[in-house]
């Protein structure tokens, strides 16, 4: 391929390339990878169109566009992805953080008010994004992050480092054995692996990147919101709450398991799509 002379040379080519993507955005894509490359933010591609780019930016960017084609995901490619307008160091250890968890987030918040001193916890923090979001939002609180993954909570310590949240701290352990016994908690909240072992979605642009282990739960989906809300209630004050990411089509049943393990005021939230994302229940009073 011919080398493009200019940034906005760049970007039209790798827009074409990247076009047979699926579920992709290629425009916005071939701005981040270049963006990287330039080390700008994406500001600066729209504002010097016809600065010329060296021979070794256009083979480096060239590079990262082959990647991305090969599937590999930008936030791999980059080593970041914005989350609640937080940059977050993103890695192979970790799954890439979604904007639906915004979703999550926001029903926490709304049950975390703003002066209030609470334990929060987030079980399977991988990058840190929804802990680091509540710390950085309610900073009287104070929020542990767990996870069964040693080079994830590296990561996630990393964010909370350079965010500066000095309120959000990790432990090492699989689910709520990982919580400590003495300090009953206010809110546990998870966005848990939740994707059925022969999920087609599987093979999805991207998916095969990104640790099993934090997508896979059993033949269901379901395994680890089981173990979840099965213990989760020990955890719990009286009146505290459980919030849960799940799939598009999983909310009757995290209902129901919640609802048989005793919890109340339990309901399923719905994106704007009208699209299942997170069920609730609390702890009886």
């Amino acid at each position: 391929m011919r080398m493009a002379e200019t940034i906005s040379q760049a970007l039209k080519q790798a827009t074409t390339r990247l076009s047979g993507l699926p579920l992709a955005n290629p425009r916005l894509e071939a701005e981040i990878l270049l963006a990287h490359v330039l080390d700008k933010p994406r500001t600066h591609l729209f504002a010097w169109p016809e600065n010329r780019l060296n021979v070794d930016l256009w083979v480096r960017f060239e590079h990262l566009v082959e990647r991305r084609l090969c599937g590999e995901p930008s936030a791999y490619l980059t080593g970041c992805r914005e989350f609640w307008s937080l940059e977050l160091k993103v890695t192979q250890d970790t799954l890439i953080p979604r904007p639906e968890t915004e979703i999550l987030v926001t029903r926490a918040l709304q049950l975390i008010p703003v002066d209030a001193v609470m334990l929060i916890a987030d079980l399977g923090t991988g990058s840190g994004a929804i802990g680091a979001a509540i710390a950085y939002e309610r900073p009287a609180c104070h929020i542990l992050a767990t996870d069964i993954s040693e080079a994830a909570l590296a990561v996630a310590n990393d964010n909370f480092g350079k965010l500066g949240l000095d309120n959000v701290h990790s432990v090492h352990g699989y689910w709520c054995t990982a919580l400590p016994s003495e300090a009953p908690f206010n809110l546990i909240l998870s966005n848990p692996p939740y994707v059925a072992s022969d999920d087609p979605h599987l093979s999805g642009d991207g998916l095969s990147w990104e640790p099993a282990n934090a997508l896979i739960s059993g033949l269901d989906g379901l395994n680890d919101i089981r173990e979840i809300i099965r213990t989760a209630g020990d955890h719990l004050l009286p009146g505290g709450w459980l919030l849960l990411e799940h799939g598009y089509n999983q909310g009757e049943q995290v209902l129901q398991m919640l609802r048989a393990a005793g919890y109340q005021n339990s309901c399923t939230i719905h994106d704007l799509a009208g699209i299942e994302r997170v069920s609730q229940g609390q702890i009886p009073w």
